[in-house]
């Protein structure tokens, strides 16, 4: 692998435990598969609006105006940090306002026997069902699911059964790993026109 990779830690804040996922990309990745590399490894589902927020300017999927951000197709990890190392964020679902800070833990990351140059090496935790309510809901919804006696139990029960990508079963500690990183492969595979050419130098 020629690339230069990055070593990134995202955690979702505002919530304890932590929720977090330590992961590999190439600099030549754009902002938009950045995007869909998050909602891999965090396991949403790409519902909804994002934007990232990268020192005072933000970026974004398709923006209709200058207000509206900067395309995030345009613009790649290795342009946008070339010297120093540090943290930015990654908002996504603004009803829910669910936000991440992604750190940049290494630029010059090397690491022999990764697989691939998109790869989660560790993690922690279930992100939130989608639409659940942000912070306060997702509290709610995992007391509620372990209480019986809960008023909202049954209702959480059968509202979440509908979904059956998480096989009818929430567990706040599941992280499998194998699964994350099955799915940046087969999306590896994937193509889709984009701003900007999808593939490692």
């Amino acid at each position: 692998m020629s690339n230069q990779l990055y070593l990134l830690k995202i955690r979702l804040l505002e919530i304890e435990p932590e929720i977090w996922r330590r992961f590999v990309v190439p600099g030549s990745i754009t902002l938009d598969r950045l995007h869909d590399v998050i909602q891999i490894i965090m396991g949403w589902k790409d519902y909804h609006l994002h934007q990232f927020t990268i020192g005072n300017k933000i970026y974004t999927g398709s923006p209709e105006s200058e207000e509206d951000g900067n395309d995030d197709g345009l613009f790649r990890m290795a342009d946008l940090f070339k010297q120093k190392i540090g943290s930015f964020e990654y908002l996504y679902d603004f009803g829910d306002s669910w936000d991440h800070e992604i750190i940049i833990e290494n630029s010059r990351y090397f690491n022999p026997e990764l697989q691939s140059e998109v790869e989660c090496l560790e993690g922690a935790r279930a992100c939130p069902p989608e639409d659940i309510g942000s912070v306060p809901g997702y509290y709610n919804f995992c007391q509620a699911l372990k209480d019986p006696d809960h008023e909202d139990h049954e209702r959480y029960k059968i509202w979440f059964a509908g979904f059956h990508w998480y096989d009818n079963i929430f567990v706040s500690e599941k992280f499998d790993i194998e699964i994350i990183n099955y799915e940046l492969m087969k999306y590896m595979q994937w193509a889709r026109d984009r701003h900007q050419f999808w593939g490692f130098k």
